[in-house]
């Protein structure tokens, strides 16, 4: 019989995946900052963007997880396997996402200078509250874990538009530059 998939074993295997994954993309991070700085700097913007677009799937597919799993009985296997799913997604894609994000969007805006920029604080204002979303999502993922979620698949259906309007409004300051 094969092993399930909320084994500790294909766990282990999926972090070790991940982590290879980790290693390759600093060490492709750490080979664009021997370019120069026009290279660096448009290098670092795709950087971001995939980043912002990894994370932001996270953010979108959780709540939905989230959706489906309050249908799940407690202690079920069909439970087990949601939280594993979650956890993953949290910890394998959406916080190293979240992380580079971070990172080097804030590089970006140092190097180019939009730290004092009106449309750079409106969008910074907007990653705060989808950080702000993620912590949420990693709480309530835990709670979910534990069988202690008391939100309907309602409630969970309407935090996911939390991110979406934010990246909206990110996306809109930083193409648009209204400020």
């Amino acid at each position: 019989m094969s092993e399930p998939e909320t084994s500790a074993g294909k766990g282990s295997k999926a972090a070790v995946r991940a982590a290879m994954a980790l290693v390759v993309f600093l060490a492709f991070g750490a080979f664009v900052f021997v370019l120069s700085p026009q290279a660096r700097y448009d290098w670092a913007k795709a950087i971001h963007v995939i980043a912002v677009i990894s994370w932001m799937a996270g953010l979108l597919y959780l709540p939905r997880l989230f959706v489906y799993h309050c249908d799940a009985e407690p202690g079920s296997t069909q439970d087990r396997t949601f939280a594993v799913m979650e956890r993953r997604l949290l910890k394998v894609i959406m916080l190293p996402a979240m992380l580079v994000s971070w990172i080097v969007g804030l590089w970006l805006a140092w190097t180019a200078g939009f730290f004092t920029s009106g449309w750079f604080v409106a969008k910074l204002v907007a990653v705060l509250i989808m950080t702000g979303a993620h912590g949420y999502l990693g709480k309530a993922a835990k709670l979910f874990a534990d069988g202690r979620n008391e939100k309907p698949a309602r409630h969970w259906r309407i935090v996911n538009e939390v991110p979406t309007l934010a990246m909206i409004a990110a996306v809109i300051f930083v193409i648009v530059k209204p400020f």
